[in-house]
């Protein structure tokens, strides 16, 4: 048994890494709006934390637990003060690596939802629930960031790459994967089925209908 351990720890390790980029381009793309929006130093440390945490800290207010995580391990909070220091200094040259933050911030999704919903089913939630609050998990620092800047939120209308519902389908496939696996093999299959459809979603295979009134 012992040896059969080692593999995961090493796994939920790697986890960590991933989470903490996550944090890091979910911290880039806020401040990043904020240095277009021309907000001053501390608009924009404001508004790439609350993208980077937010979601972790509506997560972590959804399944009882307190204070939020980024308060007990403050990693997460120097990870998202550096990448909005990042941005306010280098935003010209990291808005050309756009791509590759989109990745990242693809991976901070995932990892979010998935989380969210293993936090949820932790206290007895059923599928809807546990789908609302990996949901709300994975988007919802982007949406405080959208609203703070002005901005209607993306999750709201772009149809083209799902993302919100892509952070739902995730949390479902938590809930379904949860009583047949170990946790953080439910939480690795729910992660997986959100990079799996963000990935067919940009590649143009998957969008969301739109509903147009006549003269609209």
């Amino acid at each position: 048994m012992h040896e059969l351990a080692v593999p995961e720890v090493t796994l939920q390790v790697g986890l960590r890494w991933l989470d903490l980029l996550g944090i890091l381009a979910f911290s880039l793309s806020g401040a990043l709006l904020g240095v277009r929006k021309r907000f001053d130093l501390f608009g924009v440390l404001v508004l790439g934390c609350v993208t980077a945490v937010g979601g972790g800290a509506i997560r972590d207010t959804l399944t009882g637990q307190a204070p939020p995580l980024f308060l007990r391990d403050e990693t997460y909070l120097w990870v998202a003060l550096l990448g909005a220091v990042l941005a306010f200094g280098f935003g010209e040259r990291l808005a050309r690596f756009e791509r590759t933050l989109s990745v990242f911030d693809s991976v901070g999704l995932a990892l979010f939802a998935a989380s969210g919903a293993l936090g949820a089913l932790n206290i007895g939630l059923g599928p809807l629930g546990v789908a609302f609050a990996g949901a709300l998990s994975g988007v919802g620092g982007g949406i405080v960031r959208d609203l703070i800047a002005n901005e209607v939120p993306e999750v709201m209308y772009r149809r083209d790459q799902l993302y919100a519902t892509a952070a739902a389908a995730g949390a479902v496939a938590v809930y379904l994967l949860h009583p047949h696996v170990t946790p953080f093999q439910a939480q690795l299959g729910g992660a997986v089925t959100v990079l799996l459809l963000r990935y067919v979603s940009r590649r143009g295979w998957v969008r969301l209908p739109v509903r147009r009134l006549p003269g609209g």
